[in-house]
């Protein structure tokens, strides 16, 4: 059942759906294995941060009130209750295939062993690991008596284990210990017999010693389940704006770590006096989704499933050279022309190699740019500290409240300070989600402008696997109103007219909103006059209710709407009213689809944009966003090619109708997989001359 009101899908059943279809891969047979295990990660990661996040705050909302409603689709406690029955469905489906997995691992001779499955050479291997590697990060709790329950991690998992003796089972003593994944991993490869690999999970090693671990006891007989708890992850930054940024959100961090919990998963085959003293010392209710799953859990971390045991080696291609940017160097280019990358399939390092010759030129004499996830190890980062000691004016727009992302990006923030780069850390009730560069240089006495504006974040691991769009350009009018949404990042109190100024770029906050409309009633007047009109908008999530409204009177108007929605879609894209069928699909596949591209007929003069606002409220009134013209033919033609390729789709493309079922878009045309069929557009757009020192 799909929860509607004021004519939408109820968001976060939206977005359950998206991550059913992040299910369906893990469940594809065509998808090589190792990449469906990825899939089943990928599944339970999301369903962790949408519990933290998206639960937490229907939870938060409910002690509200009636005022819960103003701020979402349905009752927030309806929203819950099904969430709870969605959620237990797709638990059902996620160990369906699980098993189906475990089968076709066992058939590449890949075996998951558990502790009472060892071989003695295996069990000796296990209690010297547990030993020498395991017992220094383990502290177990006896939990039974204490008057204070431990605090326990988001994001951990526990052990919770019952001991008693074997002539009497009334003495039991329970105890909890937390699996130290963090430190050890969570895989461990066994000895094993030639052409065979054996793995063991960490708990299970823990398992296996628990007779040592809790000798003094004197008990014999010992059952021991996994669980975790998901905990309230929302920092909530408050209008005070004379408490310093750092502060609140470090406050907010150790919050984060003693939030309520909102979840409790566990293994259904837990001890059922064990269970019952967990969810009591937790202060957990039925309502509080409480989740009975398999024997593992933490899924996410089979993101991580070791690779060389594989006999099917990743398939995936290298990004190769955009042609324009081969054995050049990138700023002599992007001074003559713009640039579009067409990230993963174009390399992210001209990116790189951009800043790092500005970092070098001795004409160059400001780098300005903004961050929101950065690479652990990050290039970006190295390259604008090198800037910063030759002399360069460095500028850094660094978003400290990317959510999950806060710890690391306040180091970021000190190791930056110590190298003498300004960073800018605060806009006040707004995160800064724009993804812009702007470096001059100083040609002649005439001061130049240039730069990229991106749709996808600077982090050069994720943009293997972010399938996104960066325009290099010098185009002055571009490039002035990057310049002036920089005034406005350095001076956010007084500078908003800077914003409102911007000539070509369309900026978030509220100037964006404004400007679609337009685009859409200049559409919606031709379709009046039955005239040639037309939309094809792509982007991660349309939730925007206003927005939605917008796109229901153009299609009643008659105007062809084509959508390329990967996430959440609260539309209702099927109505008699509409004059054109609407076209929506979602794709999901091996690289995940990040850009946000809109093209407009205009007349016949299309406005094709890039933007990194999704059509989400928050998106567009609560972030700095950047919404850029693209001017330059050929890479219009290009993005449009790519989007005509996309909404081909009939092998990873879903219809997204009202029910959001997910039905995979068939047709009796020729297989079209849209990810493979771009990288293959584009990849003949190298020079043959080249092509073989691509990959």
């Amino acid at each position: 059942m799909i929860h509607v009101k004021r004519k939408a899908i109820a968001r976060d059943i939206s977005w359950l759906s998206f991550n059913a279809r992040v299910l369906q891969e893990a469940a594809d047979p065509a998808v090589p294995l190792k990449e469906r295990i990825r899939f089943l990660g990928i599944f339970s990661n999301n369903l962790d941060e949408f519990f933290r996040v998206r639960v937490a705050t229907l939870k938060r909302m409910i002690q509200f009130g009636s005022k819960a409603n103003i701020h979402l689709e349905a009752d927030p406690q309806k929203i819950i209750d099904e969430i709870q029955m969605i959620v237990l469905n797709q638990q059902g489906e996620f160990n369906r295939i699980w098993e189906d997995l475990l089968k076709q691992l066992n058939e590449q001779k890949i075996f998951l062993r558990t502790e009472k499955e060892l071989t003695p050479q295996q069990q000796e291997f296990v209690r010297n690991y547990y030993d020498e590697e395991v017992s220094p990060n383990i502290i177990p709790l006896m939990i039974e008596n204490i008057p204070e329950f431990p605090n326990l991690r988001d994001k951990s998992i526990y052990l919770a284990v019952v001991m008693w003796k074997k002539d009497t089972a009334l003495n039991r003593k329970y105890a909890l210990i937390e699996i130290p994944s963090r430190v050890l991993g969570r895989f461990i490869l066994l000895p094993s017999a030639t052409e065979e690999h054996h793995i063991i999970l960490l708990e299970d090693i823990i398992r296996f010693n628990l007779p040592g671990i809790f000798s003094f006891f004197g008990y014999d007989q010992y059952n021991s389940h996994i669980f975790k708890v998901t905990r309230d992850a929302e920092i909530d930054i408050d209008n005070d704006i004379s408490t310093n940024i750092i502060l609140r959100i470090e406050k907010g961090l150790r919050n984060r770590r003693k939030g309520k919990p909102v979840r409790f998963v566990y293994d259904r085959e837990m001890d059922p006096g064990l269970l019952e003293y967990l969810i009591r010392r937790l202060h957990l209710t039925k309502r509080d989704n409480l989740i009975p799953g398999g024997r593992i859990h933490n899924f996410r971390h089979f993101m991580d499933f070791p690779d060389q045991v594989f006999r099917e080696k990743r398939t995936r291609k290298k990004p190769f050279d955009h042609p324009l940017l081969a054995e050049q160097r990138i700023s002599e280019v992007v001074l003559r022309q713009d640039v579009m990358l067409h990230l993963p399939y174009h390399s992210f390092t001209p990116i790189i190699d951009l800043l790092r010759e500005a970092a070098f030129d001795p004409d160059v004499t400001t780098i300005k740019i903004t961050c929101y996830r950065l690479a652990q190890q990050s290039r970006i980062i190295n390259t604008l500290i090198n800037a910063a000691r030759n002399g360069k004016h460095v500028i850094v727009m660094l978003e400290l409240r990317a959510r999950f992302e806060e710890e690391a990006n306040l180091e970021w923030k000190v190791r930056l300070e110590e190298e003498g780069v300004k960073v800018l850390v605060e806009i006040p009730n707004m995160k800064v989600h724009c993804k812009i560069c702007m470096i001059r240089k100083k040609i002649k006495d005439k001061q130049i402008l240039y730069g990229f504006v991106s749709t996808g974040n600077l982090n050069e691991r994720t943009a293997k696997v972010y399938a996104d769009h960066c325009l290099l350009t010098a185009n002055a009018r571009i490039m002035a109103d990057v310049s002036r949404i920089f005034n406005f990042l350095e001076q956010p109190k007084t500078g908003f007219h800077f914003l409102k100024n911007c000539d070509t770029i369309l900026p978030s906050p509220h100037m964006v909103r404004k400007e679609i409309y337009k685009l859409i009633d200049n559409e919606i007047k031709q379709a009046a006059k039955n005239k040639p009109s037309g939309m094809i908008l792509k982007m991660n999530s349309l939730s925007d209710e206003e927005m939605i409204m917008k796109l229901y009177e153009a299609a009643r108007a008659g105007v062809p709407i084509k959508l390329i929605v990967r996430g959440i879609f609260c539309m209702l894209s099927e109505n008699k009213k509409f004059r054109k069928p609407v076209r929506a699909v979602s794709i999901v596949d091996e690289y995940l689809e990040h850009a946000r591209v809109w093209v407009f007929h205009n007349k016949g003069k299309e406005k094709v944009y890039i933007s990194s606002a999704d059509w989400m409220l928050r998106n567009l009134e609560h972030r700095v966003e950047a919404t850029c013209p693209v001017w330059n033919e050929e890479i219009i033609k290009e993005l449009k090619d790519i989007l005509d390729i996309q909404l081909q789709d009939n092998v990873k493309a879903r219809w997204l109708n009202n029910e959001l079922n997910n039905e995979y878009v068939r047709t009796t045309k020729k297989k079209i997989r849209s990810q493979v069929e771009t990288y293959n557009y584009l990849f003949k757009k190298i020079p043959s001359t080249r092509e073989t020192g691509s990959h």
